[in-house]
């Protein structure tokens, strides 16, 4: 087990076996997340346990296999995990690598950060390549967490702080819903340093049973729903998850969930040409989350579709040109929703929402 593979209890544990202070356990950690997972050295950590941890508990089970930077400074990270054998020159094993990205911000001094929380996808969306080689397996509570830390070092690197988290990546939150809670429950824990639960964000493509499950764990997370179309025929044509779980059932998750966290939820919406950018999708959109526009608690992020070319299905998907995009938007801020586009970062480097691989090549 890596460092990143203990929480407060266990942590604590480990060092009442030792014969030390369990009270130690929340300044290695705290000083292990402060440094971005690199260091466990400092005044208030006796020097015989930090011998002892080096000795026996090893900083990270990760280790970055690629870097890249985008020209808007968005970087992409591919994150080897304990399994992972490099295959050919240029591209690594797809069963043992994960990516997450940094996206600094316009003010100097922050970034916001997106984890994955599966290698791979299985939920099929047509539009997005995470999930073309469907999904190889569920990443430990330590494995998110490491990613969390390797940005937070790119951070300290670049003078910034990582200011908040999306698990937005690669992967279905919801059905790694147990490691992906532990994750958060110390990357959030203000004991720890980190972020805060406020500024943790985790996204589904619309589980609604994990939806609920999360609502009733109280904390208080922003929601983000990939719904992709107002209508059920052709969500469940792009999102094959969506002839399990209908629209407007997966909207009555969201009323659930704000009325237990009283947190706000954000709609996700990737503008496809010619597939839910008419103005009559428009409509029905606004027209459907009506109720919780008025108390401001929905907002629909427009997400410009990014390049991954062929999907999972064979079919070339296209952006469609800013005119339509903005007339879909007034359509929606015209009927009362709040409705905001979301910057695209990263996408010469294969960064930007949707595009995220199991592997990386030519770097």
């Amino acid at each position: 087990m890596a460092l990143s593979d203990f929480d407060l209890p266990a942590l604590a544990a480990q060092f009442t076996a030792w014969r030390h202070p369990a009270s130690a356990a929340v300044k290695v950690l705290r000083r292990y997340f402060e440094t971005g997972g690199q260091t466990i050295d400092g005044p208030q950590i006796a020097r015989d346990l930090r011998a002892r941890l080096d000795a026996e508990i090893p900083l990270h089970s990760t280790a970055i296999a690629a870097r890249r930077e985008a020209t808007d400074g968005t970087i992409k990270l591919l994150i080897s995990l304990a399994d992972s054998a490099p295959r050919g020159l240029n591209i690594l094993s797809s069963a043992s690598t994960v990516e997450c990205v940094l996206m600094p911000s316009h003010r100097a001094d922050r970034s916001a950060g997106c984890v994955s929380s599966q290698i791979g996808c299985a939920m099929g969306c047509d539009f997005c390549a995470s999930t073309k080689a469907g999904v190889e397996r569920s990443l430990t509570a330590g494995e998110i967490i490491e990613q969390f830390l390797w940005l937070r070092t790119e951070n300290l690197r670049l003078g910034r702080r990582l200011q908040t988290l999306v698990f937005m990546g690669m992967g279905e939150p919801l059905l790694n819903y147990e490691n992906v809670l532990a994750a958060i429950r110390r990357i959030g824990a203000q004991e720890l340093g980190t972020l805060g639960w406020r500024q943790i964000t985790v996204s589904t493509v619309g589980i609604v049973p994990g939806i609920d499950r999360l609502a009733e764990e109280g904390i208080p997370l922003t929601l983000a729903v990939s719904l992709h179309a107002p209508d059920d025929d052709t969500r469940s044509a792009i999102v094959p998850t969506g002839r399990k779980y209908r629209v407007a059932d997966i909207l009555a998750a969201t009323r659930r969930y704000q009325q237990k966290v009283g947190r706000p939820v954000n709609i996700e919406y990737t503008m496809l040409q010619g597939v839910n950018d008419s103005d009559a999708q428009a409509r029905l959109l606004a027209d459907m989350i009506a109720t919780e526009n008025r108390a401001g608690r929905v907002h629909v992020n427009l997400i410009p579709y990014n390049w991954i070319g062929p999907g999972v299905s064979g079919r070339i998907y296209q952006r469609p040109a800013m005119e339509r995009m903005a007339r879909f938007a007034e359509i929606l801020t015209e009927r009362g929703a709040i409705a905001h586009f979301r910057r695209t970062r990263g996408d010469d480097i294969e960064g930007a929402c949707g595009q995220l691989r199991e592997t990386v090549a030519g770097k």
